[in-house]
């Protein structure tokens, strides 16, 4: 078994490596369905000696298997939203602790303290709904700010419209966490100009909007809230742990998590830095289910193990990532 402290006090390229060998044996033993993908893929323990060997999952096994790779009870079930009719993933979580100390560590590790800010959560498409684990999260960081005037909102935008120009005319730091087209929707009914407060925009129109590219809709929100540069979440249900970026799209891991490009025509093989593929995601937080996923995102990393995320593969509920024809 892995502890807290075998994942998060990760210090090394090395240590990295290293422990990530030793989640991929105690998954391929434990974990039934990756034992058998691996399989599949004739992969097993004495064969996989480095990082790129490792069998990624596709990500589309949390929408038909459970994916658990402990024998402790659920404590709790996170799913993904979806449009009406669509199959929803499910992340069976044996182990709630490993998911608040790795959000709470990640933000700390961005941001510093969150007793520092003000937390204001405008996420109405997932609080309308049942286990969404962005909600966990947001929960927790209002709840750790110690301040009387964090909080969700829901579709009360004159209430936080006036909340916002308050805080931040007040000098008091804010974080506005929002799902994109609510943020855009606020700049709608008000032009601000922020100066104590960072946007951080969790990605997703949800059908409420057209889908636009990144560079355009950064430029609208920096426009309409009147700041320089917004801030981006990379999270999924399937995962528990987080990457951030400070601007400009480009995103970094915390210490116990990894971002590696495959290549879209041969899902077994990477691309150089600065190429475009699939994202694979090492999350060695999710220790109890699969920690190595292949997702259904495009994007390109860059030799400081940052990266960028460029959108989806086109029918990705269709087609998926082409391991799945094994």
């Amino acid at each position: 078994m892995f502890s807290t402290s075998d994942i998060f006090h990760i210090a090394s390229k090395k240590e990295f490596e290293k422990t990530t060998l030793k989640v991929f044996r105690y998954q391929y033993d434990n974990n039934p369905v990756y034992q058998n993908f691996c399989r599949l893929l004739k992969k097993d323990k004495t064969n996989v000696k480095s990082l790129t060997e490792i069998p990624f999952l596709p990500i589309q096994f949390f929408k038909s298997h459970d994916v658990v790779s402990s024998a402790e009870p659920v404590q709790t079930i996170f799913t993904s939203s979806g449009t009406t009719g669509t199959i929803t993933s499910r992340h069976l979580v044996t182990d709630l602790n490993f998911y608040e100390q790795s959000f709470r560590l990640g933000f700390s590790q961005f941001y510093g303290n969150i007793e520092d800010y003000v937390v204001l959560a405008l996420l109405p498409s997932y609080l309308e709904r049942e286990g969404s684990s962005l909600i966990y999260m947001a929960k927790d960081l209002i709840e750790g700010s110690n301040q009387p005037d964090s909080g969700f909102y829901l579709h009360n935008y004159d209430e936080l419209i006036q909340k916002l120009i308050q805080l931040d005319q007040s000098g008091q730091n804010v974080l506005l966490i929002g799902v994109t087209y609510a943020l855009l929707d606020l700049i709608e009914k008000q032009n601000f100009q922020l100066k104590n407060t960072i946007i951080m925009e969790t990605g997703g129109m949800k059908g409420k909007r057209k889908e636009i590219i990144r560079e355009e809709l950064h430029e609208i929100l920096c426009n309409g809230f009147g700041v320089s540069k917004i801030h981006s979440e990379y999270g999924m249900t399937e995962l528990l742990s987080q990457a951030y970026s400070l601007g400009d799209g480009i995103f970094e891991c915390p210490p116990w998590m990894e971002i590696l490009i495959r290549d879209t025509e041969d899902a077994l093989s990477y691309v150089a830095e600065g190429k475009t593929g699939g994202i694979n995601v090492i999350d060695l937080a999710n220790i109890n289910s699969c920690s190595f996923i292949a997702t259904q995102d495009l994007g390109k990393k860059y030799p400081n193990h940052s990266f960028e995320v460029l959108g989806r593969f086109d029918n990705s509920d269709i087609r998926g990532c082409n391991l799945m024809v094994i």
